[in-house]
């Protein structure tokens, strides 16, 4: 399992071409998938993503735990009706929907003008037509 990693290919004319992870060195017509992992542009890609996904995770988490918290140790709070027979209660439990949509409509927005195109050109370097 001691097999050598091609670095991707470092000169712009090579990279624009897509030769930079098109061959493995076997014959197999694959990609280098190790070299694709350890190039610049898909560390980019990794590190986009995690700053999205780690805050956008610990807000939600903290969200939802406020409301957990609030259910089970504050009922006054809770019960306290709003209108009619709409509470406190119902209007958290109902934001947690909300909520959920915000974030994957922000995911959606951030992966299309983010990570996208960096999958583009991470597939450009690899040979990788689009299906």
């Amino acid at each position: 399992m001691n097999k050598s990693v091609r670095s991707p290919a470092s000169l712009p004319s090579e990279r624009a071409t897509g030769t930079g992870f098109a061959d493995r060195g076997d014959d197999i017509g694959e990609p280098d998938f190790e070299a694709i992992q350890q190039s610049p542009e898909f560390k980019l890609l990794r590190k986009r993503l995690l700053w999205f996904i780690f805050p956008m995770s610990a807000f939600f988490l903290c969200w939802y735990m406020t409301f957990v918290l609030f259910s089970a140790y504050d009922h006054d709070f809770m019960s306290r009706k709003l209108f009619g027979a709409l509470n406190t209660g119902t209007v958290f439990g109902l934001l947690q929907f909300v909520t959920t949509m915000v974030i994957v409509l922000t995911y959606r927005r951030f992966a299309r003008k983010k990570l996208d195109p960096q999958v583009d050109t991470i597939h450009e370097l690899a040979g990788v037509g689009k299906e």
